[in-house]
């Protein structure tokens, strides 16, 4: 690699940088709505989508009984006449097809993925959040093929969350390569630019889902993208990378031998 130092490993977040986290997390919860009406539930649309927007926020998104706690602050008006456990089955039901049919990366990140798979650089993941559960992206999103099989790092898993930067030095060290020659990803400037700055590794903050915004008083990243073609421009300009023009039209991943020298 040229310019900017010699670079190694490519680090990913998962939400909101490699997927749009925020509208599929909308259209799912909008669906499970629906569906639970369809099959009983009692009231305005709106209105409950509100209550279970309110649900999630204080119980936090990984809590695995929001239809149930709905229901109860719905009162029993809301399900007469209906077995509760058929509207809770209901929502979760539609919950997880909307995984099915919505749980996709960007069609650009997909493409710059794949081929990035076929350089010697690492690619690995960094991720907050429940060990099952961002694997289970990693998974439905098809991606898995181009990552680095023991380079994924999710703080469930560690021990050690965002934004402490003890959780990014850990992936470097257990990977094999020095923070001055890694690059991390993400959306968030607090959880993913400021820990990254802060032991010396390349930061490129993704601000296409538009939820963060960076004031000129904040930690500022190497580089700033709205899609990964951008990202692709700074890889071959900056880094030297080796990677062919934009094609059209995914690919199946192919499997990667892991250079990561062990297991998170």
């Amino acid at each position: 690699m040229t310019a900017k130092g010699r670079l190694r490993a490519i680090f990913f977040d998962i939400d909101d940088t490699l997927f749009s986290t925020s509208a599929f997390a909308e259209s799912a919860r909008r669906n499970a709505i629906d569906s639970m009406v369809a099959h009983g539930l009692r009231g305005d649309r709106e209105e409950l989508l509100r209550e279970l927007r309110e649900v999630i926020e204080e119980f936090s998104s990984n809590y695995e009984h929001h239809f149930d706690k709905l229901l109860v602050r719905l009162g029993p008006e809301a399900s007469k006449g209906v077995n509760p456990e058929i509207l809770i089955a209901a929502g979760v039901v539609a919950y997880h097809e909307t995984k099915s049919r919505e749980l996709k990366v960007y069609d650009d990140v997909y493409e710059v993925l794949r081929d990035l798979s076929k350089t010697d650089l690492l690619l690995g993941v960094i991720s907050a959040g429940l060990a099952v559960k961002q694997a289970e992206k990693l998974v439905r999103l098809k991606i898995y093929g181009f990552l680095d099989r023991r380079a994924i790092y999710i703080s469930d898993q560690i021990g050690i969350n965002k934004p402490n930067p003890k959780l990014y030095a850990r992936a470097c060290e257990d990977s094999g390569v020095k923070p001055a020659e890694a690059m991390y990803i993400g959306d968030n400037p607090r959880g993913d630019v400021e820990p990254c700055r802060a032991i010396g590794m390349t930061t490129v903050w993704h601000q296409r889902s538009g939820r963060f915004e960076i004031g000129p008083d904040d930690p500022q990243p190497d580089y700033r993208i709205r899609n990964f073609h951008e990202l692709r421009d700074i890889l071959v300009k900056d880094f030297g990378a080796e990677l062919p023009e934009p094609a059209s039209g995914p690919a199946r991943p192919a499997r990667r031998r892991s250079r990561a020298k062990a297991r998170a």
